[in-house]
């Protein structure tokens, strides 16, 4: 499989209260600002907000399946900038594009460099990533 190296993919949903609890539960982060809606309420956040290690998450979990559905990937290294919080409940939108792609026969794949991000509905990016992945056939 070829990756293009102009491709761009997204995709946009919301992240509930109710998940961004959990997720932040099962990552053992017990910040009150991700749990106790009341607690947000006093903060400058005003309400509850969800944790980075759930964005990094969506974006790498993102990030993997579009390129799973069309052969065999494998994460290289990974950074996230988290620019500003995102409420829970607020509609974001992941996004992803390839900078560069860089045949490497010896290891049967192409090594793909994307810059990533995650925008609020207002359009502010709250989150970006830089990627390097591997993408071939099969490994």
């Amino acid at each position: 499989m070829r990756v293009d190296p102009t491709e761009t993919f997204s995709t946009t949903f919301a992240v509930s209260f109710a998940e961004a609890s959990a997720f932040a539960k099962m990552a053992g982060d017990a910040n009150p600002l991700h749990h106790d809606a009341e607690f947000a309420a006093g903060t400058r956040y005003k309400v509850p907000i969800v944790s980075g290690p759930q964005m990094a998450a969506q974006l790498m979990g993102f990030l993997a399946s579009h390129y799973a559905a069309k052969g065999a990937v494998i994460g290289h290294d990974i950074s996230f900038r988290f620019h500003v919080p995102i409420p829970a409940g607020e509609t974001i939108t992941l996004e992803w594009s390839v900078d560069t792609v860089t045949e490497a026969p010896h290891l049967k794949s192409d090594v793909v460099v994307l810059r990533g991000r995650i925008l609020m509905a207002d359009g502010k990016v709250a989150t970006s990533a830089k990627a390097r992945i591997l993408v071939g056939e099969s490994f």
